[in-house]
């Protein structure tokens, strides 16, 4: 019977994402100056095909270096391929600055950095593939009993039955419950589903003796405190492996971070991709590059539409309100004024309704066209909003909404955007407030990059009239 090798497994992708790094690269290099599909190449100018594969020697083990760090060589057994598919853009993105880097601080300006970008997309792709193969065969053969870990769960009560049906409904994972010890005497010999309960607590060191236990789950309430420290030490004096559900599980999220304070773990139940300072700086370069060109091209547009809301009504060209922002505090919105100018109080406290007497013709139009948004590019550059992310609401409403809707907070452990999940998916304007939080929950708890670049091309491709815009 064929048991998982982490480090058998290990060595086998550090071969093949050393075979799939170094056929990416020569490639790269044969499409750029062989090939012809990119143009012709003048022989004269160009470095040699020895001189290309010759930063193989540092990029190769650069990537195998970056995989290790990012978590690609960890155990994938129940992980879903899409985190997967992640690790492997970061991890090359990373790779491809590193070497650009190097590069330039070795003066080397000939090395054609569109190779570079044609390994970067090359490797993702190939990696890709390496990895989807190396997963169907797993499962593959974990469908047909080799490969397997084996699972006694301790506690047959809601934690323990919940386990076993998740397991149950992934039989590619490749574990298999071999059976439940649990106190309660009306349970005993009974089983759940096609897994018997096996006998009592106290009959442990005796099942780890008799079955070939991998993994011991416990699943026991945490009032049986001093129970799981006894279950620990013997699970560790048999060499077995001991893993704890926590009887609160239901109030962890699925991705939970676990931090340590001076040696005392710490859960944290609400996992915000961006509190990871890798992320928050990617985030945060994008949104002034972003930004700040928006405010250069847009220039000319920002200066007519000015024009127009002065010749619409006397006032001042911008608007300004105070928003909940990151870290729920407040900041000042900026926005081309559309409505007459009127008392602050009105506007913090009442919403806009359909054929608002407060609005000017000029207004009626940019509010219809998200074109009094733009300012909110400032807004942006400064760093109180960024381009993706929550809406800001208004505090007059925010105290209304964090007594009535659930989580309603939890959207300021971001920065509000100037778009956002919701938006895209039509919960704009005057829609659903409860609609509105799930996907602003879902973007807090769920960011990638990718996922920002997905929001930003449905915002364009959904176009910018909103038909519950008043």
């Amino acid at each position: 019977m064929i048991r998982e090798n982490q480090r058998f497994l290990n060595r086998v992708l550090f071969l093949l994402d050393s075979i799939t790094a170094l056929t990416a690269l020569y490639a790269a290099w044969w499409l750029r100056f062989e090939s012809n599909l990119l143009g012709q190449v003048d022989i004269g100018t160009r470095l040699t095909k020895f001189s290309y594969l010759i930063p193989a020697l540092y990029i190769i083990p650069l990537y195998l270096f970056i995989n290790y760090l990012i978590g690609l060589y960890s155990p994938q057994r129940a992980s879903r391929f899409s985190h997967e598919f992640v690790l492997v853009i970061k991890s090359n993105l990373i790779v491809l600055l590193l070497v650009m880097s190097i590069l330039f601080f070795i003066k080397e300006i000939h090395y054609s950095r569109l190779v570079l970008l044609i390994f970067l997309i090359l490797n993702i792709i190939l990696s890709t593939i390496e990895r989807l193969t190396l997963r169907w065969f797993l499962r593959y053969i974990r469908n047909r009993g080799y490969n397997k870990k084996y699972l006694l769960i301790l506690g047959a009560g809601r934690l323990g039955r919940e386990f076993y049906n998740k397991i149950s409904h992934h039989q590619e994972y490749g574990y298999e419950i071999l059976g439940f010890l649990d106190d309660d005497p009306e349970k005993l010999g009974k089983s759940i589903g096609s897994t018997k309960i096996l006998g009592k607590l106290e009959q442990l060191p005796e099942i780890l003796t008799s079955l070939q236990i991998d993994e011991v789950i416990i699943a026991l309430p945490v009032t049986a405190y001093k129970r799981i420290a006894n279950v620990i030490d013997l699970c560790e004096k048999y060499g077995v492996k001991a893993l704890i559900i926590p009887d609160f599980f239901d109030l962890i999220p699925a991705k939970p971070r676990i931090s340590d304070l001076d040696g005392i773990p710490l859960i944290d139940i609400r996992h915000v991709p961006l509190d990871e300072p890798v992320n928050k700086i990617i985030k945060r370069l994008f949104d002034i590059v972003f930004s700040l060109s928006v405010l250069i091209l847009l220039c000319p547009l920002f200066i007519l539409i000015a024009i127009g809301v002065k010749l619409s009504s006397p006032g001042p060209v911008f608007f300004s309100q105070e928003r909940i922002g990151l870290y729920r505090r407040p900041f000042k919105m900026y926005k081309f004024r559309s409505m007459y100018v009127s008392d602050d109080t009105v506007s913090q406290t009442q919403w806009t309704v359909k054929n608002d007497p407060r609005r000017t013709k000029f207004g009626a139009f940019l509010r219809k066209t998200s074109l009094d948004e733009l300012p909110q590019f400032w807004n942006v550059l400064k760093g109180d909003m960024s381009v993706i992310g929550p809406r800001p609401e208004r505090p007059y409403f925010v105290e209304q909404f964090k007594e009535r809707i659930p989580k309603y907070m939890i959207k300021h452990h971001v920065r509000p955007g100037i778009t956002g999940w919701a938006q895209v998916n039509g919960w704009r304007g005057d829609t659903s407030i409860e609609e509105r939080i799930k996907c602003d929950l879902y973007y807090v708890e769920n960011w990638t990059f990718s996922l920002d670049i997905k929001i930003i091309i449905m915002t364009i491709l959904n176009g910018f009239f909103n038909k519950n815009a008043y």
